[in-house]
């Protein structure tokens, strides 16, 4: 009678555990899903805007990267975009310019971080002030 009832007392505790295991992990993944992702965010970079031919050598024909200051670290971003037939191209092939990139998505592409779909703002007063310079 003793071993049933201990018999009993441990099958009791063994479905104490494994029901309280199976709990656990449901209220992580809660706590996860709450938790907005990088991805999900909408990217939003500020930058210096640059030829990838002709400021930075590192393309045979002319394409655009975002130079990004992160923590005291210079990142290059590379923009998937038409190159030397984009609208900006003009205002950034010789010359480094101030610029933001927003929206898209940022993925790696031979080791490089790349963004893809993004849509390419170069900052109209800084062109302002340029011309206003270059006039006097």
């Amino acid at each position: 009678m003793r071993t049933l009832l201990s018999l009993a007392a441990i099958l009791s505790l063994g479905l104490v555990f494994v029901t309280a295991k199976d709990k656990a992990p449901a209220k992580e993944e809660k706590i996860e899903k709450k938790e907005p992702k990088k991805e999900d965010k909408e990217l939003k970079l500020e930058g210096t805007l640059v030829c990838t031919k002709c400021k930075l050598k590192e393309t045979e024909a002319c394409g655009h990267a975002l130079i990004v200051k992160e923590d005291k670290k210079e990142v290059t971003y590379y923009i998937d975009d038409k190159g030397a037939k984009e609208a900006y191209h003009k205002e950034c092939c010789t010359k480094s310019v101030p610029a933001k990139v927003t929206g898209g998505k940022v993925v790696e592409k031979d080791s490089k971080k790349t963004i893809e779909g993004g849509k390419v703002e170069v900052k109209k007063e800084e062109k302002k002030e340029k011309a206003e310079k270059d006039s006097k």
